[in-house]
């Protein structure tokens, strides 16, 4: 099983997926995220998703400002929907997305049943991931276009190596 795509998340059951989430969160949590940053990110985002051929949109906020934006052949403008729905999770629960879905899972409901959310504004689905600088919720970075989970591998491993290349 590859880090890099969502085959990972879907071989476990809730609980494990919800710590291996929120694991994530606190790894990923940076010592400064800046506009460079961003750019960085949302390039290798880009090029990664221009080689594996895949159709998506995406893109990174600080706050409600989106400071990179783009997307690859095959994606759409309901890529861009599902982002801002996605980032208004972020925002909101100050977690991933996936992480979000997983906890209703793990509490035996979903999303859209128990979170009170209007679902055309708010969707945990897989893909939007927060963006921490010390703890502080400073943004998102979000990808839509492929399965939930694939969505957030990609989300992951670019942040993981921007972590590297910048270490």
């Amino acid at each position: 099983m590859s880090d890099t795509d969502g085959a990972r998340y879907r071989a476990l059951d809730t609980d494990e997926k919800l710590r291996v989430l929120l694991d994530e969160e606190r790894e990923l949590d940076h010592d400064r995220f800046d506009l460079d940053d961003a750019w960085a990110v949302g390039s290798w985002i880009r090029a990664t998703a221009l080689d594996r051929g895949l159709g998506v949109g995406f893109s990174i906020a600080f706050g409600e400002q989106r400071v990179f934006h783009a997307a690859t052949p095959g994606s759409g403008a309901v890529n861009d929907a599902w982002l801002d729905r996605k980032f208004r999770v972020v925002r909101h629960f100050a977690h991933s997305t996936l992480a979000v879905r997983t906890q209703y899972e793990v509490g035996g409901s979903t999303f859209d049943e128990a979170a009170a959310l209007d679902p055309r504004q708010y969707q945990a689905a897989g893909g939007g991931f927060p963006l921490f600088v010390r703890g502080l919720l400073v943004g998102a970075v979000g990808v839509s276009g492929l399965e939930m989970h694939d969505d957030h591998a990609l989300v992951v491993e670019a942040l993981r190596a921007h972590r590297d290349h910048t270490a």
